[in-house]
């Protein structure tokens, strides 16, 4: 399943429609363009806040507050929108690695979370000492757990992406490029060097997923093949129909990779081999996972960014001895707070084949 339900809420786009009845004291926010400023100055704002861990329909509340007029190197600003992906959820319940910090700062009765790590901001006001953003700018978080699912928030102009160009993109566009589509690119790009001159291939699991969507437009656009694998379910012809569309080279379910004769098919659209399978994603984990790493060719490398099956992922030994393949996590979010200018440079390439209509959202 996509991990961003953002495309299933009717317009307005916005994470807060859907989630307008997570508890009796939650209401439906406006956001359709107003400002809510006081007479002194302040912004009035909401957010979607926890003060413990556990189920989101259990814990998040809708906490209204003020914001102070922005100085020094602050910025006020506007959500425009703030998808939903798994990582948030897991973030809710306390089983995410990373935590978003419980604070008092938003005069909530006790220290409090404010959820969502992804989104897409307008500047409604900047500070004297801010240099590179200004009023009426679009930014993306520059790191993790800075909450996204609010109306208005105040952050250092030090903790921003400024969007260098947003003509032609929308903001779910925008709002939803820094976790699926820079972790499909980073993957495709930092662990292996794919040559679509020679016929290259990359195989990966969780294909109808948003980063699965993404590694297959980019692969296209790189020249790549790739072997992707859906999960079987009704329509999943129309599904492996719509993937193709995208530039799926070949799409099959898990039980067809999983069944004795997949291999040769495999040196079938390889021409005997001659074509390497030399990168694999995973983000499913278990079975599908170990009958994934058998049609990996030689030196190839397995990299996995998730667990959706929750099942551990097994290594044969002999992939090791024999194949000498290489194993390897990514986290995007690790990457993103250790890499802000390269998120950046992915971003902005990412919103500009966008721009080109070479990448769907």
């Amino acid at each position: 399943m996509p991990p961003a339900v953002i495309k299933t809420i009717p317009k307005p786009l916005t994470l807060f429609n859907a989630l307008s009845d997570v508890s009796a004291r939650t209401t439906r926010l406006a956001l359709d363009g107003r400002r809510y400023i006081s007479a002194y100055g302040y912004t009035q704002a909401k957010a979607l806040i926890y003060p413990k861990y556990g189920e989101p329909k259990d814990v998040l509340d809708l906490h209204t507050h003020s914001i102070s007029p922005s100085h020094s190197t602050q910025l006020t600003l506007r959500l425009l929108t703030a998808p939903i992906n798994p990582a948030d959820i897991n973030q809710i319940q306390g089983v995410y690695p990373s935590k978003a910090p419980f604070t008092s700062l938003l005069g909530t009765p006790q220290p409090s979370a404010v959820a969502g790590n992804e989104g897409c901001a307008e500047v409604l006001s900047a500070g004297s000492g801010c240099k590179t953003v200004t009023k009426g700018d679009w930014v993306v978080m520059k790191y993790t757990s800075q909450g996204a699912w609010r109306t208005h928030m105040q952050v250092d102009e030090s903790k921003v992406l400024k969007i260098e160009d947003r003509s032609g993109l929308n903001a779910t566009q925008v709002g939803t490029v820094s976790v699926n589509p820079c972790t499909a690119y980073r993957m495709l790009r930092d662990f292996v060097h794919l040559d679509g001159e020679k016929g290259d291939w990359f195989v990966q699991n969780g294909a109808n997923s948003g980063v699965g969507r993404a590694a297959i437009q980019l692969g296209r656009l790189w020249g790549y093949k790739s072997i992707n694998v859906v999960r079987d379910r009704p329509g999943v012809e129309e599904l492996k129909s719509e993937l193709r569309e995208l530039g799926a080279t070949v799409v099959v379910t898990e039980e067809e990779l999983m069944h004795k004769g997949f291999a040769p098919r495999v040196r079938e659209w390889t021409h005997g081999g001659r074509e390497k399978v030399r990168l694999g994603l995973n983000c499913v984990g278990g079975k599908p996972a170990s009958a994934l790493v058998k049609i990996l060719s030689p030196e190839a490398h397995m990299v996995t960014y998730g667990a959706m099956s929750k099942n551990p992922l097994q290594i044969p030994a002999g992939m090791l001895i024999f194949k000498n393949l290489v194993y390897a996590g990514f986290w995007v979010s690790k990457w993103s707070d250790a890499n802000p200018e390269e998120k950046k440079r992915t971003v902005e390439e990412v919103l500009q084949l966008t721009r080109e209509g070479k990448f769907k959202d």
